[in-house]
């Protein structure tokens, strides 16, 4: 799967050392059911297509699922909800994900987070997302093909709408509003969905049904087919 120039730099990126020393502790300690793995222990860099249409930003890897296997949205059950929603319309070659060798493509579409590491409690630090804010930047910068970003979750929103800012560009004033299946068109031509993330706490409440997921990317898909 292709990668941009930055990746190599996320693997190795030692920035913030909370982040380091939860990730690590995390990769040596295991929990039982995954006993046998190897974690990968690193930053987990973004996957996708240079060339997508369709940009997904989520917040950042899960301790057993990304730490584990490498691979962004890999090895948990956000992850088996986003596959199973890019294969179904389109955006996969496959509706699941296991580990970094399991032959997943992702098609017209790029996954990146706003933090490349398992952060304690899933809850970054202010600073560590700045410290992480210049890859995404960088991101941006390179994906010149995107019409269609998904945002995961209201931080993943967020973030999005002050890397543009960064960038020097054109943001609505005031800035939308984060909410499950919205739709904001830029001054760009360029389309923002937000959505509730997939995580447990969302999935397993109700707050977040496949149904409600799957518009998300049924709308995304539309957007696309009309560009």
């Amino acid at each position: 799967m292709a990668r941009l120039s930055a990746q190599g730099e996320i693997v190795d990126c030692r920035r913030c050392s909370r982040l380091v020393e939860y990730r690590e502790a995390v990769a040596l300690n295991k929990v039982r059911r995954f006993r046998e793995w190897e974690y990968w222990g690193r930053p987990v860099p973004s996957l996708g297509d240079p060339k997508a249409r369709l940009l997904i930003v989520g917040l950042a890897p899960a301790a057993h699922g990304g730490n584990r296997t490498g691979r962004i949205f890999t090895g948990d059950r956000s992850g088996d909800w986003l596959y199973r929603a890019l294969f179904k319309f389109g955006f996969a070659n496959q509706p699941n994900s296991t580990h970094r060798g399991d032959g997943l493509r992702l098609i017209d579409s790029y996954i990146t987070a706003a933090i490349h590491c398992a952060p304690p409690d899933n809850k970054p630090l202010p600073a560590e997302f700045v410290n992480c804010r210049p890859y995404l930047l960088d991101e941006l910068t390179h994906l010149k093909k995107v019409r269609v970003v998904v945002a995961l979750g209201s931080i993943a929103f967020k973030t999005y709408f002050a890397a543009r800012k960064q960038l020097g560009w054109s943001n609505p004033a005031p800035l939308p509003r984060f909410g499950h299946g919205l739709i904001t068109t830029l001054a760009d031509g360029l389309s923002v969905i937000s959505s509730y993330h997939p995580s447990q706490q969302n999935t397993q409440t109700g707050k977040l049904t496949e149904r409600m997921f799957d518009e998300v990317f049924q709308v995304a898909r539309e957007k696309l087919e009309e560009a």
